[in-house]
């Protein structure tokens, strides 16, 4: 029985000359890194660039007392809207990893290469750090107007390293009264669930999780975990993404200095998430996962589109060690690590 013919965009879109002879230099295996990469990069820009701009709305429009310009609500829908961005429009070139904290887990559970997760976690702060740059430059005027207020009023130093100043537009620290193991607790718990959620929407055998809703489900679970912790004026915050923390980080000692870096919090920030996605993907995989579990339809029909991609196919029949019968696909695990 055979399956539905094979179609693919230049089967129904003839391209420019010059963009097949670059898509050709593209997808070769030595460089096609590289887009993987720029689309991880991408990614977390419009995650970041989505977030921190509503962020700095909150923050400037607190200071200068013109309430109503942002909200945690809008916040949370930035995130949950630069999560749907990212996966949209990248994370059919990369995989959609967007996380120092997937890509780990992706290679201690999924045999991910650790050469190309090391690439995919450099660009992802990378992106982050050029969204944050790019987010100051569109705000510079109201934080140099945030700052002149606060130091008239003899504030600046004592707010501007601290969620509500304009260093902590991008960068995160520890609010007045708070403590690390408080926050240390609130951001091991959000990103283990939000480990738990991602693992639930890539398990190819969630039949309530179709691949077409998989990003809606990332999206809210950020909203969730943001309306119900990230609590106005700072008191309980987290990172989520050690690259969101880690290039905002950068960029605040960029423009402010080594007083910007955040002290201990910044660990807490950019490394806790690690730990807490290997915990709940590893729980996810013991208890959750099930092997004899039949796969859905929709998630067949991914994996079909997935393991005919022309650049695949090419290599597989160019290898003398990978010599398969005709009816043999490389696997999903094959295809992401190729």
């Amino acid at each position: 029985m055979t399956g539905p013919p094979i179609v693919r965009l230049k089967d129904i879109r003839p391209r420019p000359q010059y963009l097949k002879a670059i898509e050709r230099q593209r997808n070769k295996r030595e460089v096609h890194w590289a887009a993987e990469c720029f689309a991880e990069a991408l990614g977390v820009f419009l995650y970041v660039y989505c977030g921190i701009g509503s962020g700095a709305a909150f923050v400037v429009s607190n200071i200068l007392k013109q309430p109503g310009l942002s909200s945690l609500t809008q916040i949370g829908f930035a995130y949950a809207f630069g999560v749907l961005l990212a996966l949209g429009i990248c994370g059919a070139t990369s995989g959609g990893h967007f996380n120092p904290c997937v890509t780990v887990a992706h290679i201690v559970f999924n045999k991910f290469p650790v050469k190309k997760g090391m690439r995919y976690i450099f660009f992802q702060i990378l992106g982050s750090y050029i969204a944050s740059l790019v987010v100051y430059a569109q705000y510079k005027s109201f934080i140099d107007l945030s700052e002149e207020a606060l130091t008239a009023a003899g504030m600046l130093d004592a707010i501007q390293y601290t969620p509500n100043g304009p260093a902590g537009i991008f960068a995160l620290y520890l609010a007045p009264g708070q403590t690390l193991g408080r926050v240390f607790f609130t951001e091991f718990v959000a990103c283990f669930v939000l480990a738990i959620l991602i693992w639930a929407c890539i398990d190819p055998t969630n039949a309530l999780i179709p691949p077409p809703a998989a990003p809606f489900v990332v999206a809210f679970g950020y909203c969730a975990v943001i309306w119900g912790f990230a609590t106005p004026g700072g008191k309980l915050y987290f990172a989520l993404n050690s690259a969101r923390d880690i290039g905002t980080r950068l960029l605040s000692i960029t423009i402010w200095g080594r007083g910007a870096a955040g002290g201990p919090y910044a660990a807490i920030a950019a490394l806790t998430n690690i730990p807490a996605t290997l915990l709940g993907v590893f729980l996810y995989e013991t208890f959750l996962t099930d092997s004899d579990r039949v796969i859905p339809q929709a998630h067949l029909e991914m994996i079909r589109i997935l393991n005919n991609h022309g650049r695949l196919i090419k290599e597989s029949e160019g290898s003398r060690d990978a010599q398969v019968e005709s009816n043999e696909k490389p696997s999903i695990v094959e295809m992401e690590n190729a």
